[in-house]
């Protein structure tokens, strides 16, 4: 279920990354006191008050010399109200009001969207009293804050969480199986989804970042509904453009956050890059079933399978579960390979084991392996049980679940894997100490 977007914006250097840091609580971002240092946007999953919601760093108003203010703020302002549900108005304080934020707030106050003024750098009661100048934007109370230093956040929380919309019901899980196709632009993610629905539904054309927005075709598989997600293509780190190519970053991310199952287009004709592994990691975080497609393979001359399998597991070893397809979206070569393995992944996602089966695995994983320990204290696990499906998720029950480190999470994992599958698919396991609700 996608999560409602809030999505800072301002000109640059008003302090929108350091803001973003500071409501994740970690250096989400790169910060430096120089304008327009965030080139790629950032964006972070928060909970507030029991809410979750999707916080958007922007990056600055990049104007460029010669150009209007106008025309540098039309792009970045409009592509925010059109995919944010809540729209934040950072302004700085120490700088009072400038002609960039009157033009930022004449064109939030023709939206229909909420918008919150936030008056940043206000570090002291002084500056806090000199974000009173800013009401004269007309977009209501300033709400002063410093994000550096934590000042007034909490408060600018509070006014956001009242001001964004419900809960969309959620998808029922057995109507179709959702499959996004993500991946860097020109890999043939529109082709491929033209051949695997049988009929051009997407706009196909060579030009890099044709699709804008994710489109959805819905199609029979032996039965089975199918809702395939056309994404736009996600570009190198430091190459997404201001304004409507930013925002198409937000929209894949919303796609895998819909999915099922992801497929994970790479183009065969270059190699695996850091934004391949980037969306990859993405995907495995929000447990989503993925299949990574080498697509162009009409193009390639060395056709090693098993060389380019090795190269291709290395470069996404993080996520080994995953099947790997050599494809040509346009001559169909290894396409009629997908959707069954689609339909089997999902199937992995949808199985569910006793509790006394899942039990009996991790208690022989537990006394096959050494225990961790801290501090004269040893790992105990009572007893374990599947809570849920699509993803599959564990609860294992402990003495101590902050014992529980990176690489025995991954040894119960594997055992789990070795008896019960779950291929193509993550597995989300919790860990609690006993007591805990």
């Amino acid at each position: 279920m996608s999560k409602p977007v809030v999505a800072i914006v301002g000109r640059p250097n008003a302090g929108k990354s350091t803001l973003l840091n500071r409501v994740v609580g970690k250096l989400q971002a790169i910060t430096e006191d120089l304008p327009g240092t965030t080139r790629d946007r950032n964006m972070a999953d928060v909970t507030w008050g029991g809410v979750d919601f999707t916080l958007v760093d922007t990056g600055g108003l990049e104007i460029k010399p010669g150009s209007a203010v106008a025309r540098g703020i039309k792009t970045q302002i409009e592509t925010a109200i059109e995919e944010a549900d809540v729209i934040i108005d950072l302004v700085d304080v120490t700088d009072g009001v400038t002609p960039a934020d009157y033009e930022v707030a004449d064109m939030l106050r023709k939206t229909d969207k909420p918008v919150i003024l936030a008056a940043n750098k206000a570090d002291n009661d002084r500056l806090e009293t000199e974000a009173l100048e800013f009401y004269e934007l007309g977009l209501g109370e300033p709400a002063a804050i410093s994000a550096h230093h934590g000042r007034g956040v909490a408060d600018l929380l509070d006014r956001i969480v009242p001001l964004l919309p419900p809960p969309a019901p959620a998808e029922p899980a057995t109507e179709a199986i959702k499959v996004a196709i993500v991946g860097r632009p020109n890999v043939g993610k529109s082709m491929l989804l033209n051949t695997l629905a049988g009929e051009s539904r997407a706009i196909v054309d060579e030009t890099p970042g044709t699709t804008r927005d994710a489109v959805d075709t819905l199609f029979d598989f032996n039965g089975q509904s199918v809702l395939l997600i056309d994404t736009a293509g996600l570009r190198r780190r430091g190459r997404v453009k201001a304004g409507v190519e930013r925002y198409s970053v937000i929209r894949t991310h919303r796609s895998i956050d819909r999915a099922d199952v992801v497929l994970l287009v790479v183009d065969a004709t270059e190699t695996v890059t850091s934004q391949d592994t980037h969306v990859a990691g993405y995907i495995l975080q929000a447990f989503k079933g993925m299949i990574i497609i080498v697509n162009k393979w009409d193009l390639v001359e060395n056709k090693d399978i098993k060389g380019w399998d090795k190269y291709i597991k290395n470069e996404f070893k993080f996520a080994s579960y995953a099947p790997i397809l050599y494809t040509s979206a346009k001559t169909g070569y290894g396409v009629a390979k997908i959707m069954p393995q689609v339909t089997r992944i999902y199937e992995e996602r949808m199985k569910r084991h006793s509790t006394a089966a899942v039990n009996d695995v991790i208690q022989q994983a537990v006394v096959s392996h050494t225990r961790p320990r801290n501090q004269g204290q040893q790992l105990k696990v009572f007893y374990a049980t599947q809570a849920e499906v699509n993803p599959p998720t564990f609860v294992l029950f402990t003495n101590n679940a902050k014992l529980i480190h990176f690489s025995y999470r991954r040894y119960l994992e594997n055992k789990l894997r070795q008896a019960f599958g779950f291929d193509g698919t993550p597995l989300r396991l919790i860990f609690k100490t006993r007591g805990e609700s």
